[in-house]
């Protein structure tokens, strides 16, 4: 397959975002209340936290997010930046405040949050000029952050998690640049492997994308990924789950399958639907130890305004 070069995704996306969808502004408040800023989150409660827990059967864990560094591929043009310091330690001096000569480093970062394993925010993604719940990018989209629908604003995300094995329902060790699975993909593997998406869940799927392209061609990681159709965004959606994610930079296929628009599934996730998006997910242990069913837990670090955060959600099963 032909590769799909960073300009035509960005060239794609111009397109689309250019194109609007709502001739009419017509926009549905969320069923959560027109004030509602957190979605999907609604499905945390005490009694799903509890089940959650449960699945802790085994007492093993997993990192969900990968190692970054600058060297990380991303979307143009997210990057990173970091440096370790030794404040006021030129030339030998030592910090004596502390009635001791003691020594320490700091570390220094510029860096896009949409790097590596994040999780996209309801202000991230919307459709000619709406984003979840009615919110107008004119009204809260400002230069010194969002003052609507930050990542700051979300609780804690507990619950089921579930993974879909995608590259052995095709038989593959990873799926093609621009192979998209669709609502009946997605049923007919989750059956194969014993998968009941639930509400409230955590859906991860596993393309072996990351684990095979990454570090072995990272131009190509990039440039193209395996991942939803936007039909599938609507039967996930449908489905009331809490989030999804998988084990590529954006979960859709890129490029889009003949008669799909290019990352239309955020649309339908994040705007239409207030559930949150997890990209580049770690999901090669939990594949080859066929950990379908496990505690999802996030807690992410809470910047005031941020449209997404870095993430390192655990697995527990």
């Amino acid at each position: 397959m032909k590769k799909l070069t960073l300009a035509a995704i960005l060239g794609a996306l111009a397109s689309f975002i250019a194109t609007p969808a709502l001739a009419d502004g017509h926009c549905k408040h969320s069923k959560w209340g027109k004030d509602d800023e957190i979605g999907s989150a609604n499905l945390v409660t005490p009694d799903q936290v509890m089940m959650a827990a449960k699945l802790v059967k085994k007492g093993q864990t997993h990192p969900l997010g990968i190692v970054i560094d600058p060297t990380t591929p991303a979307f143009p043009p997210r990057g990173m930046m970091l440096q370790v310091v030794q404040p006021n330690q030129q030339g030998g001096q030592k910090l004596n405040a502390f009635g001791y000569p003691g020594t320490y480093n700091d570390d220094i970062a510029q860096l896009w949050f949409g790097i590596g394993p994040q999780i996209d925010g309801l202000g991230h993604l919307g459709e000619d000029g709406l984003y979840y719940n009615c919110n107008d990018e004119k009204d809260f989209a400002k230069l010194t952050g969002l003052t609507k629908l930050g990542v700051h604003n979300i609780p804690p995300l507990v619950g089921r998690g579930v993974l879909i094995d995608m590259a052995k329902h095709f038989k593959k060790d990873v799926l093609d640049g621009g192979e998209a699975f669709t609502a009946a993909d997605i049923q007919d593997a989750a059956k194969a492997q014993g998968v009941e998406i639930r509400k409230g869940d955590v859906v991860l799927f596993h393309t072996g994308w990351t684990d095979n392209k990454l570090t072995q061609d990272p131009k190509a990681w990039v440039s193209m990924e395996p991942g939803l159709s936007n039909d599938a965004a609507v039967y996930l959606a449908g489905l009331d789950v809490m989030a999804v994610g998988a084990d590529t930079w954006g979960i859709e296929a890129v490029p889009p399958m003949k008669g799909d628009k290019l990352f239309y599934g955020h649309v339908t996730l994040l705007k239409e639907h207030g559930i949150y998006i997890l990209e580049t997910m770690n999901t090669g242990r939990l594949a080859k130890e066929s950990v379908n069913e496990f505690m999802f837990v996030l807690g992410q670090a809470r910047v005031r305004g941020t449209v997404q955060m870095i993430i390192n959600p655990v697995a527990m099963w």
